[in-house]
């Protein structure tokens, strides 16, 4: 990264500063927005010429991550590129990295697009923090399945690589089913996870500067349905203290052994292991903003976006204040379908509820699974946010949480 900073709207003797983001869905377009505001151009890199954050960008390259002319008209235009999702090929962002600053780097985003990888850091920073993810067993070949330890069964199979909202994971019950679901999975690398009795899922979003300054927004209680996070609870004494500060401490880790710039979420479990709080295990990270950080955008006084951008710019990191609890509901493309037939969600009656923000991210078309955009509900106190989203989600269809 440069050491010096780029400083946002006019400055003699240049034009508006241009940040890059490799990506064009929805964080890409957050981000998109974030940088506007602070004063900032912007050029987005995506293949898909209707890209939610091609659409709002001041520049779009509508190339593929890899195209070689598209790459050399992103370095061309930017002072500075980040990413968006975590499997932009690592060798784009190499390529990126040899002529301008990028954030996070390379390789922080190649450990992340790697279980394998992954979980060996997570393995390495357990020794200081006393954090480090489930029981596991690598699964390259054959000859692995024989040798997997028989307290690991049940477990769960994930592949290694391109895995995301439950995408490539299989749940096994025995070597029998290990076998079979590593055969359906292409005999591609896994690893093999122990299941364990969860408790409850939380993230953690910190932002980590070039000068190895790191903020973090509170720890954020997740639901997840089907692989997909459908609701993130964000309020003070929603996680109990002592859990709380050890994700912290382990994020921050994370992120340090790293040397990573940027905002990095790592999400953990709460298992059950007979003490009043459960243990903490730290399940994976995402080297990018978070769907369970959109919250900031509406409850706290910097959002995760507007850290993305000034730790790509070198700008001071500050210290995020949430005002408000919070509810974010994840809109998923099925709130558009009833028993087969096209319906419009109720966004009137939903606009109508105190403290909701409605954000659809612009996408054409409603499938069932995709992340169409989010609703944050902010209240002076968590039973205030809580009552107004049941409100919410009952009238959009969605299935209630407590």
């Amino acid at each position: 990264m440069s050491a010096a900073p780029i400083l946002p709207g006019p400055v003699e003797g240049r034009r508006l500063a241009t940040l890059g983001v490799m990506g064009g869905g929805q964080l890409g377009r957050m981000f998109v927005h974030a940088a506007q505001a602070l004063g900032f151009q912007t050029a987005v890199l995506d293949p898909d010429p209707t890209s939610p954050a091609g659409r709002a960008s001041d520049v779009h390259i509508a190339t593929a991550y890899d195209d070689e002319q598209g790459l050399a008209q992103l370095m061309q235009r930017c002072e500075a590129i980040t990413t968006e999702f975590e499997n932009v090929p690592a060798g784009a962002l190499a390529t990126l990295a040899a002529q301008r600053p990028v954030a996070p780097a390379p390789t922080a985003v190649a450990i992340a697009q790697d279980r394998i990888a992954e979980k060996a850091h997570f393995a390495a920073c357990a020794r200081d923090t006393g954090v480090g993810p489930a029981p596991y067993a690598v699964i390259e070949a054959e000859a692995d399945l024989a040798r997997v330890p028989d307290r690991l069964l049940p477990g769960i199979l994930k592949t290694a690589r391109l895995g995301y909202d439950g995408k490539g994971q299989v749940r096994v019950d025995d070597r029998a089913a290990l076998a079979a679901a590593w055969e359906r999975l292409g005999r591609v690398p896994c690893v093999l996870e122990q299941r364990l009795a969860l408790r409850d899922e939380l993230s953690v979003i910190v932002a980590r500067g070039a000068d190895g300054a790191v903020v973090h927004f509170p720890v954020q209680r997740n639901l997840h349905r089907d692989g997909i996070l459908a609701v993130t609870e964000v309020w003070s004494g929603n996680v109990p203290d002592t859990l709380a500060q050890r994700a912290v401490a382990a994020t921050r880790a994370i992120a340090a052994q790293l040397h990573y710039v940027g905002v990095l979420c790592v999400e953990f479990f709460i298992v059950d292991d007979g003490s009043a709080d459960g243990a903490l295990v730290v399940n994976e990270m995402a080297p990018r903003p978070h769907n369970s950080g959109h919250y900031t955008i509406d409850a706290c006084d910097v959002s995760q976006f507007e850290l993305q951008v000034r730790a790509l710019a070198g700008l001071p990191l500050a210290a995020p204040r949430q005002h408000s609890a919070a509810v974010m509901l994840n809109l998923l493309g099925d709130l558009w379908w009833r028993d087969g037939q096209p319906v419009t969600p109720d966004w009137a009656g939903v606009l109508a509820l105190p403290g909701v923000r409605l954000h659809l991210y612009g996408k054409h078309t409603a499938r069932p699974g995709r992340k169409m955009g989010h609703l944050t509900v902010t209240a002076a106190d968590a039973q205030a946010a809580i009552a107004t989203a049941r409100v919410a989600a009952q009238r959009l269809g969605i299935a209630p949480w407590r």
